[in-house]
């Protein structure tokens, strides 16, 4: 692994073992549906969770294996009790319970049953509301997920709720996972599970919070109608207390990858008298179960339709660069994303997705590595988790990914592809794939290995300001904007989204209070390989104060950082930025030379250690002519928790430097 994963799951898997929190000896604690202590009603928070719209009083959960009399085969048990005590209006979401279940086939998952209530106090005694028929809802979210809903009636502010239910499922692949934090503050979280020894799991972990991780064997008997057996089995167990509200922050992937958590999915079989089965326990392993399957590698092997439409792409190009160019831009112009992140493809043949013109991520990239494969270029697939999936915990899982994009070999030089924008271009994947590695896999020989999905060429952003303060206070002249990369791309999207050029500059001016614009040019908006060049003459009104004979304003005008985005006193995450940025603002304003400077900031620059981030304020000014300029550079893409003190100090010297005024006398 590279040190990037070793950011992340150095600090996310392992911590949750040795962790910052309190640890030591827990004792599980049991809870009786329905019988709620009127101490429960005085439960209060403070300290960082004092805004607390609800606490979790408790959060307990169960995971066994039984005999399904209808297959005889295992089925997996999952039963959860939980309990909240609603503090204001905003936590009433508290009283509503949402539980997604899947079906495939012939095999589902059943909600056996479940309870719930709301208890209020009523002139000192403790009055139940119960779950009605009334509030069920079902709502099917396609072919395979069901979400089944519940609301609790007469919920007020000083409620408290409870849930208790039970599902049966067929499915033993993925077992459901257990979440420790929520959002508001969770005085006690348990989860307990017994695994039979036939089944053996990867166990993944989150989060930063020691989960009093305890394991034994135990002796279980188990129920069919061929007979009882007795085996022994895996007993799991863990439990926290008072854990602190999981608090969202700036720059990360999702927050899913810093809950604390475990999962499991399964990685190899025995049962007595069948032979062993390895599951997913390899790389080589999944890279075959992905070769042979229709929509993915079978897919990719379907290049009829390819030879078909080939030759009119390259034509007589012989040109490897200029193939994969040409190749590149016929997919990413011809099929139309979805919106939908897939590691599968949604049909079995190519030609059936070019021919409805759009797909999912998988439908398009894997069309592009068809195409690619039969233009005799050595391209193969990189499976990735998004950004928003969460990060994948680097061994041997396949559910853990969610897209697919595209490498290809040109001498000792990989190019990622992503064909789902057609503003992307070779080495620029979207923002949501940026999650500094993924798996390359080679049909062929069925190996994979971890590449590098870093872009470390910084995106630039340059904003140039030429403009003239008259004796009104009012600012004309010309204004320049200069963007690379994903600044670049981002800017193209926004254009080319509108629905016409001035709504488009009508949302740009919509957070520039004073800002006119006329003679509005943009320049290389289809040219990718180039800066995207905007262009305007522009006035400015109201962003010059006057008091007696001194005027005053704040240079940069609407380029400004206005607040800090960390907030927190300590972090325990990565700040992510997912790519490295580099932000200049020069601003060059001619006033009347009667005027005279009364007070300017000084010059400052500030540098992170190893130089990877920093900020620069330059002034320079004569008679009538004044220059400044901001900048404001990060060299990564990600920093870690021990990096965020310098981070959050960075931004509070930025917010601070670029609000300072600048002061004219008039003579």
């Amino acid at each position: 692994m590279n040190v990037i994963k070793s950011i992340l799951f150095g600090l996310l898997l392992v911590a949750n073992l040795c962790s910052n929190a309190q640890e030591k000896e827990a004792k599980p604690k049991t809870f009786k549906y329905g019988k709620v202590d009127l101490k429960e009603f005085e439960t209060k928070v403070n300290g960082a969770d004092s805004a607390a719209a609800a606490v979790a009083l408790f959060d307990v959960g169960r995971g066994w294996f039984e005999f399904s009399p209808k297959t005889g085969n295992f089925i997996y048990v999952f039963e959860r009790h939980t309990r909240y005590k609603i503090i204001n209006k905003t936590g009433y979401d508290y009283a509503n319970l949402e539980i997604q279940l899947y079906k495939q086939n012939s095999g589902k998952e059943n909600l056996d049953y479940v309870d719930g209530a709301t208890y209020n106090l009523e002139a000192g005694k403790i009055v139940a509301s119960k779950l009605n028929k009334v509030s069920k809802f079902s709502e099917k979210q396609d072919k395979n997920y069901t979400l089944e809903k519940f609301a609790l009636p007469n919920v007020k502010e000083g409620s408290i709720v409870e849930f208790k239910y039970k599902i049966k499922s067929d499915f033993i692949f993925t077992l459901r996972s257990w979440r420790f934090q929520k959002e508001i503050p969770t005085l006690y979280s348990e989860y307990e599970i017994r695994i039979p020894k036939y089944y053996k799991y990867k166990i993944t972990g989150g989060g930063y919070l020691f989960i009093n991780p305890k394991e034994e064997i135990v002796n279980e008997t188990f129920i069919s109608s061929s007979g009882n057996l007795s085996t022994n089995s895996l007993k799991l167990h863990y439990q926290v207390e008072n854990v602190p509200g999981l608090k969202k922050e700036n720059f990360i992937t999702t927050m899913e990858d810093y809950v604390s958590k475990v999962g499991f999915e399964l990685s190899s079989i025995t049962v007595p008298g069948q032979v062993y089965r390895d599951v997913t326990s390899t790389w080589p392993k999944i890279v075959k179960a992905l070769k042979d399957e229709e929509n993915f590698g079978l897919f990719i092997n379907r290049k009829s339709y390819s030879k078909t439409i080939l030759h009119d792409i390259i034509k007589t190009n012989t040109d490897q660069d200029t193939i994969v160019q040409l190749v590149f831009n016929y997919v990413k112009n011809n099929i139309k994303f979805n919106g939908e992140s897939n590691l599968y493809t949604s049909e079995t043949n190519p030609k059936n997705i070019f021919e409805k013109k759009s797909g999912n991520s998988a439908d398009i990239n894997l069309c592009l590595l068809t195409l690619l494969s039969e233009a005799k270029v050595n391209a193969f697939p990189i499976l990735l988790s998004t950004r928003s999936n969460g990060a994948h915990p680097g061994f041997p899982m396949l559910t853990k990914f969610n897209n697919v994009i595209v490498g290809v070999e040109i001498g000792e030089k990989v190019v990622l592809l992503d064909a789902t924008d057609k503003n992307h271009k070779p080495d620029m994947i979207a923002f949501d794939n940026l999650c500094h590695e993924g798996l390359r896999l080679s049909l062929t020989d069925e190996t994979a290995e971890w590449v590098s999905l870093e872009d470390p060429t910084i995106s630039r952003k340059s904003v140039s300001y030429f403009v003239t303060l008259d004796g009104e206070n009012k600012l004309t002249g010309k204004m320049f904007l200069n963007t690379t990369n994903y600044d670049a791309y981002n800017r193209r999207n926004t254009y080319q989204s509108a629905s016409n050029e001035d709504d488009f500059l009508k949302t740009y001016k919509s957070e520039k209070p004073g800002l006119g614009i006329k003679n509005y040019k943009i320049e290389n908006l289809a040219n990718l390989n180039e800066s995207l060049i905007e262009s305007m003459d522009i006035n400015i009104e109201d962003n010059v104060e006057e008091a007696g004979n001194l005027i005053y304003f704040t240079p940069l005008f609407y380029e400004r950082t206005k607040d800090n985005p960390f907030k927190l006193e300590e972090r325990n995450f990565p700040v992510d930025f997912g790519y490295p940025t580099e932000e200049t603002v020069r601003v060059t304003i001619d006033y009347p030379k009667e005027y005279q400077v009364d007070k300017v900031p000084k010059n400052e620059k500030i540098v992170l250690p190893e130089e990877s981030a920093s900020f620069t304020f330059l002034y320079a000014g004569e008679p009538g002519k004044m220059v400044i300029s901001s900048k404001i550079s990060f060299k990564k893409s990600i920093y870690s928790p021990e990096e965020y003190h310098y981070i959050k100090e960075l931004f509070k010297n930025i917010v601070r430097k670029q609000s300072e005024q600048i002061v004219l006398k008039k003579g």
